[in-house]
């Protein structure tokens, strides 16, 4: 009787510790209740969580930042990699400007709610600020992926994308 709640308890007592170290972001809370913290995280640190870049992608336009990860592979000349890093921090600049800007604006339709002053006038206005700074972003995103593929050969687009899918 004593050696199976002795395991029943180790086991207990290591699970408790496992399930600890595991933390699922999308339960823990960020400083907008509205967002979860990864989302919160990413808009902050500039990420495409929204794959903003895909019609870009999928159509030979490469963004800026993939292609500098193949920069050796790509064999890009050192002008190339010049335009490609001034593209890719202004980029990474403007999406962490409207990450900013999305969630400033998600704490106000928030505030709206939370303080009962929410109705169709300012509900209206902040959701279309809300597009409104979801289509700058992907304007931004689709442009520098524009503004790649101008300054790439077809040898070096393909081969960008054989490297991707790995072949």
């Amino acid at each position: 009787m004593l050696k199976p709640l002795f395991s029943f308890m180790l086991m207990a007592v290591a699970s408790a510790g496992y399930a600890q170290t595991i933390v699922d972001s999308s339960a823990t809370r960020s400083p907008v209740k509205t967002l979860n913290l990864k989302l919160y995280d990413a808009l902050l640190k500039g990420e495409d969580v929204y794959d903003m870049a895909l019609a870009g992608e999928l159509n030979h336009y490469p963004s800026p930042g993939k292609i500098l990860d193949y920069k050796k592979e790509l064999d890009l000349s050192p002008q190339q990699v010049t335009k490609l890093t001034t593209i890719n921090t202004e980029l990474i600049r403007k999406k962490k400007e409207m990450g900013s800007f999305i969630i400033k604006n998600e704490r106000v339709i928030d505030s709206l709610f939370r303080t009962k002053k929410a109705n169709d006038g300012n509900i209206i206005f902040f959701t279309n600020r809300y597009g409104i700074y979801h289509g700058e972003l992907r304007n931004a995103i689709l442009q520098a992926c524009v503004k790649v593929q101008s300054l790439l050969t077809p040898k070096q687009i393909s081969k960008f994308e054989r490297l991707l899918n790995g072949k």
